[in-house]
């Protein structure tokens, strides 16, 4: 009861607040962007017994697909890891009234499973089990083999909330992450382990023998005792603080050789401190690496166009652009009341935030040079979205930055976490992505696709050239909305 009441005052805190109801556009359209995936999904549940059979004849489709569930399981634990929101409650407030210790965990622990996007697999699982499993052996084992997932499911949650609490999401813990997977990966690929072959042994006793279902019951519940232990250990503030001060610190680089340039680079220094030392920023900045490998699966698929090719090169080239630059003025949110107070010029506050973009543009055009290696053609690719991106979009978020009056809480991780998105977020990408790329395909129609992105490179050089121009209107734009994103920011939620 007291673990129902807790979740009831959790919701009621969340409909009280100002910006639920500013937010419900958001949630809107996440909302269909989630009922696009359900249809994915659950088309894809309802023919995978035929993909099995084409892929493997030789196999049970049940018994295939057991062995890739393992695969399934530890790429979703790594997910988690690095997506999964940590679950806080105020304990102070709940420490003096009449609700039990275990009450309070428990609602850190189960209120993840109450995200729907949790159960977006079962629109898979349910239809493939009832298609196939159920055909290939009989209605308890279907049955088996969507319990089985959901135990699944339950261990993944409550895992990867016991590995980042107790070791925390940190660089190297990142790290760690990808380099099991790529010795997974680089042992499937050269034939040294096979953990198909593995996978199918367990999930084959699991889903198909009486009982097996008992050994991945009992791992669940190792996870939940896990966390219970966990909160043991640290449930009074008393043992954070503690811990904080054994735990070894990290100094951020100098940077002083920015301040050659003046109050521009002093505030480049401050900004690029910032993105180090806060949670959030730090999650965007090693995600970058992987979405920089999103060409290897748009470039090499000929299903995708022109235009759509050079939405991925704009977006490769300018992935930190974008990571940061849609809430350039809203990751000083917290603090911003104090900018204002400062003698601060808007324009060098402005060009140096633009200043680290084009920084960024520049160190993802490198990063993503080994594509060149795929032809003539992406060089071209490339060199057209990083004019772009530099002469183009990085004005266009400078200027609509002002829009965002959303408080962000740079402690809190970037994955899965829409804090400070707006349905203004979404429309910047039409100038962003979607006008290019109808250029871009437009032209490719009628096989004119070098002039397509001759005339946006000249339109990004054009910005490069009248840059003070453009500036001028991003600080014109910004003290007239200064007031309004003052009064944003000071909106907690």
């Amino acid at each position: 009861m007291n673990l129902l009441r807790i979740l009831l005052q959790d919701w009621l805190k969340k409909i009280r607040t100002r910006g639920f109801y500013k937010n419900l556009t958001v949630s809107l359209l996440l909302g269909f962007a989630a009922l696009y995936f359900v249809v994915i999904f659950f088309a894809l549940g309802m023919f995978l017994h035929n993909i099995l059979i084409d892929i493997s004849p030789e196999k049970i489709p049940t018994e295939f697909f057991n062995g890739l569930t393992l695969y399934l399981l530890l790429g979703g634990l790594a997910v988690r890891y690095m997506m999964q929101q940590l679950t806080t409650v105020n304990i102070q407030s709940y420490q003096i009234l009449p609700i039990k210790r275990s009450a309070i965990v428990n609602y850190i622990l189960f209120k993840p499973f109450l995200n729907p996007i949790n159960y977006i697999i079962f629109f898979t699982i349910i239809p493939f089990a009832i298609r196939s499993v159920s055909v290939d052996y009989n209605g308890f084992t279907a049955f088996c083999f969507v319990l089985n997932f959901f135990l699944i499911v339950c261990f993944n949650s409550l895992m990867a909330s016991f590995i980042k609490r107790k070791f925390g999401s940190n660089f190297w813990g990142f790290l760690g992450v990808i380099a099991f997977f790529g010795i997974v990966i680089a042992a499937e690929i050269f034939h040294f382990f096979s953990l198909f072959a593995v996978s199918k042994i367990i999930f084959n006793f699991i889903v198909l023998k009486p009982g097996g279902l008992v050994p991945l019951l009992c791992a669940a519940a190792s996870a939940y005792f896990l966390n219970r232990w966990f909160f043991s250990q640290n449930f009074y503030a008393e043992k954070f603080e503690k811990q904080a001060k054994t735990e070894k610190t990290y100094k951020t680089e100098n940077l002083s050789f920015l301040n050659r340039f003046g109050i521009v680079g002093e505030i480049m220094a401050l900004e690029m401190k910032l993105v180090w030392r806060h949670k959030r920023t730090k999650t965007l900045l090693y995600m970058t690496p992987f979405m920089l490998c999103f060409g290897l699966i748009y470039y090499t698929n000929n299903l995708y166009g022109q235009g759509m090719r050079f939405v991925w090169a704009v977006f490769m080239t300018g992935i930190i652009t974008f990571f940061f630059g849609q809430w350039l003025i809203s990751w000083n949110s917290s603090h911003f009341d104090s900018l204002m107070t400062r003698n601060l010029p808007v324009r060098s506050y402005l060009s140096a935030n633009l200043y680290l973009m084009l920084a960024g543009n520049i160190l993802c055009f490198l990063l993503t040079m080994p594509y060149f290696l795929l032809g003539k053609e992406f060089v071209i690719l490339h060199i057209a979205a990083f004019l772009y991106n530099s002469g183009v979009n990085t004005f266009l978020l400078t200027y609509f930055a002002a829009y965002n009056t959303k408080r962000i809480d740079l402690s809190a991780r970037s994955a899965m976490n829409y804090q400070g998105t707006t349905f203004k977020n979404f429309l910047i990408m039409i100038p962003l992505m979607l006008f290019p790329m109808a250029v871009v395909g437009l032209f490719s129609l009628f096989s004119k696709t070098n002039i397509a992105l001759i005339a946006l490179s000249v339109l990004g050089i054009v910005g490069l050239l009248f840059q003070k121009q453009l500036i001028s209107l991003c600080v014109n734009q910004f003290n007239r909305r200064k007031y309004v994103l003052c009064e944003g920011f000071r909106q907690t939620e």
